[in-house]
């Protein structure tokens, strides 16, 4: 068994890019060894903003030796007349068999020559010297680079490359142009702490060696060593490190060598609101702000950053740092100072002169359509004047925000600066929230709005969106989707499902579209509505699937045909009760309490010509055609199950068409195979149709809950 190792060395990386190349490596690396039969003790990749590593322990020194199965020419053409053809001596020659090797097999395709042929491991250093390459440059991610006269792609330029397999160099060459890097021994140490390059001796002593030349070649580690370095800064001053996780990730593969450093920053600048102070640390310096206890945002004015310099020279960085944040602070205080001498409602005039999109006119005009859709779902909600006037309020000044100083330095604080403007220009606080909340959720996982005029600008705003988009024919494909549409059409069901709004999302879409198409006559109704329907119903079906672990089949259930498809988007919030309640049936085992009958009823009922909406026996089912006592109980199960649906469908109460199932479902084994079973299937067409109407009705009455047929059994 032997050690592998490869440094694969370069200018400063992305940090983005460290993180997705050694995930990358971590899934096809063990792939990559397994194709070509070697199996290694472990596998652990690192990386830094000058290397990516891949250290490979108890790696066989060659293949193991194996046998292959291969298939030659036809016996047809391998053989005429019972001796052998060119084609089988050939095939023969090129395997290193003889004749009498041969095995003639059946296939699909008819008689084919096979040999079992035997195959010597070839040495694991000639397999690695293909393999290496293609490990390297099968690396993907953005803004890949040329560098010098060569062709070689890669993130920034490589400088350097070790690979040792024990104390051995394997011998590679890149070649990129007139210029090439052969592998070696030596790596490089840390740029300021020890800026002579390091020998390898052993490939086992990588880490050792790199740690002892101020390098710490394990992201994990130097994650570990941030946050506890970063907070022992923080207690130092009275306070607790703000370490946001993806702030967290990014300065981890920005340094080589983690060293806090503790900045202070004036006292005045904490009259700002906390949300500009942190972004212009997070988003601008990668600083971690300090405040006073965990989970507060009261800020205490310190800051602490991650120098990846000379430990001795802390106060040097802590100086240079202040400065520049100081320089920042005080454009964001000139900023919030000048915004607030002007109403925010002052604002709206210059939301003309910003483009929404191209085609589909500026922000006011959206603001404009935002206020519309809002007063459609008031409409639906059935809302008060008094929640109406909140609503239009908000909506009219959702986006006022977006003209001002501070959002035109900052966008990421858009909907947040709105919200402190609205409040200092006199507007409610209803009004304030929702200028904030409608523009969440930003992202999967992050919070949904909260309060009512919040939940319904925000669908206003997203449905806008969805609507125009789509009428340019802008759709989203594969994995584009430059508009975020599909976050935009989550973010719709996720606020009518966590609010329980009951909107005929159904309804919304065509009075949207129509009055879209009054403002752009060019827009087709017709194939826009057809699209945004399906769109949204992909959305129902994911969510329910992905968010919800709502099992597969379970989801094709209640979305089976498009009858259901109707009823998901004419009531979202009884789709997601249906399948929550499946779920939830399946995993108390109630549903096989019913599962069969119903499913047996209606394979059979599909024989019939009954349509699957009518619950009601009258005129339906002729009990004078009946010839067993089953058939009139049967039918008299289902006069008593016509109020029960019904009252379970009103009130979105499935339990109780479950215990009402249950209950009818021995009086249909009795009709299916008790001593008055009946052949449904009769002779006699008038009797056969009577009793595929009986299941036909079972099956309608099931049919609330779900398609019973889509359900597959465990």
């Amino acid at each position: 068994m032997v050690t592998f190792l490869l440094e694969v060395g370069t200018e400063e990386l992305p940090a983005s890019f460290v993180e997705e190349a050694l995930e990358q490596w971590r899934s096809r690396i063990p792939a990559s060894l397994s194709e070509t039969f070697l199996t290694p003790e472990s596998i652990e990749v690192y990386g830094t903003p000058r290397r990516l590593a891949l250290l490979i322990k108890g790696l066989p020194s060659q293949q193991p030796d194996r046998e292959e199965e291969v298939k030659g020419p036809s016996a047809q053409a391998a053989f005429k007349e019972g001796k052998p053809t060119k084609a089988a001596e050939g095939f023969a020659r090129s395997r290193g068999v003889s004749l009498d090797d041969f095995e003639v097999r059946s296939t699909d395709k008819g008689d084919f020559i096979f040999v079992n042929q035997k195959v010597v491991g070839r040495p694991t250093v000639e397999i690695l010297t293909e393999l290496v390459p293609q490990w390297i440059f099968s690396l993907e991610g953005k803004r890949f680079m040329r560098w010098g006269d060569g062709d070689l792609r890669f993130p920034r330029p490589i400088r350097w490359l070790v690979a040792l397999l024990d104390s051995a160099v394997l011998p590679l060459t890149l070649v990129n142009g007139s210029e090439s890097f052969t592998s070696d021994r030596l790596t490089q140490g840390h740029r300021v702490l020890h800026p002579e390059p390091l020998a390898i001796a052993h490939a086992s002593e990588y880490l050792a060696n790199l740690r002892a030349a101020s390098i710490e070649v394990d992201p994990e580690i130097r994650h570990a060593e941030i946050v506890s370095q970063a907070q022992a800064a923080a207690q130092a001053v009275g306070g607790y490190a703000m370490i946001t996780p993806s702030l967290l990730k990014e300065v981890r593969d920005l340094v080589e060598s983690p060293s806090a450093v503790t900045g202070k920053f004036d006292s005045e600048f904490l009259e700002l609101p906390p949300e500009v102070v942190i972004m212009e640390m997070e988003s601008h310096q990668r600083y971690f702000p300090v405040v006073k206890t965990e989970g507060s945002s009261e800020l205490l004015p310190y800051f602490i950053t991650i120098s990846n310099g000379d430990p001795a020279k802390a106060d040097i960085v802590a100086a240079g740092n202040a400065r520049v944040i100081r320089a920042r602070l005080s454009d964001g205080k000139y900023f919030f100072a000048a915004d607030r001498k002007q109403s925010l409602e002052s604002y709206l005039p210059r939301l003309d002169t910003v483009t929404f999109q191209e085609d589909l006119g500026s922000v006011r005009a959206k603001v404009d359509r935002i206020v519309s859709v809002g007063d459609r779902i008031a409409d639906q909600l059935q809302l008060n004047v008094a929640q109406r006037e909140t609503i239009q309020r908000a909506a009219l000044l959702c986006k006022a925000d977006l003209v001002t100083q501070m959002v035109g330095e900052f966008p990421e604080l858009q909907g947040t600066m709105g919200q402190k403007y609205a409040l200092s220009s006199g507007e409610s606080p209803e009004v304030a929230t929702a200028i904030f909340e409608h523009y969440l959720p930003r992202g999967a996982g992050d919070n949904l709005p909260q309060t009512l005029t919040s939940q319904v600008v925000g669908l206003s705003d997203r449905l806008d969106t969805l609507t125009g988009i789509f009428s340019l024919g802008m759709l989203p494909t594969g994995s584009s989707d430059p508009f975020a549409l599909r976050r935009a059409a989550n973010a719709v069901l996720n606020i009518i499902w966590s609010a329980d709004l009951a909107i005929n999302l159904d309804r919304l879409l065509t009075q949207v579209i129509a009055d879209f198409v009054a403002v752009f006559p060019q827009t087709a109704a017709t194939p826009l509505n057809e699209q945004l329907r399906d769109f949204f119903l992909q959305r129902v079906r994911t969510l329910l699937q992905e968010d919800q672990r709502i099992d597969y089949d379970l989801v094709n259930a209640v979305l089976s045909d498009s009858e259901y498809a109707d009823r998901a988007l004419q009531n979202p919030l009884d789709v997601r009760d249906r399948a929550q309640f499946l779920q939830s049936i399946r995993q108390n085992q109630t549903l096989d309490a019913i599962y069969e009958t119903v499913n047996r009823a209606s394979r059979l009922a599909a024989q019939g010509d009954l349509d699957t909406v009518q619950l009601e026996p009258l005129a339906i089912v002729r009990p004078s055609l009946f010839q067993q006592p089953s058939e009139q109980a049967f039918y008299d199960a289902i006069v008593k199950l016509v109020p029960q649906t019904r009252a379970a469908q009103a009130e979105r109460n499935y339990q109780k068409l479950l215990e009402a199932l249950i209950e009818v479902v021995p009086i249909i084994q009795n009709f299916f195979d008790g001593a008055q079973s009946v052949m449904v299937m009769d002779a006699d067409p008038e009797i056969r149709r009577n009793r595929l109407n009986l299941l036909g009705l079972l099956r309608n009455h099931a049919r609330i809950l779900a398609d019973f047929g889509a359900i597959v059994k465990g």
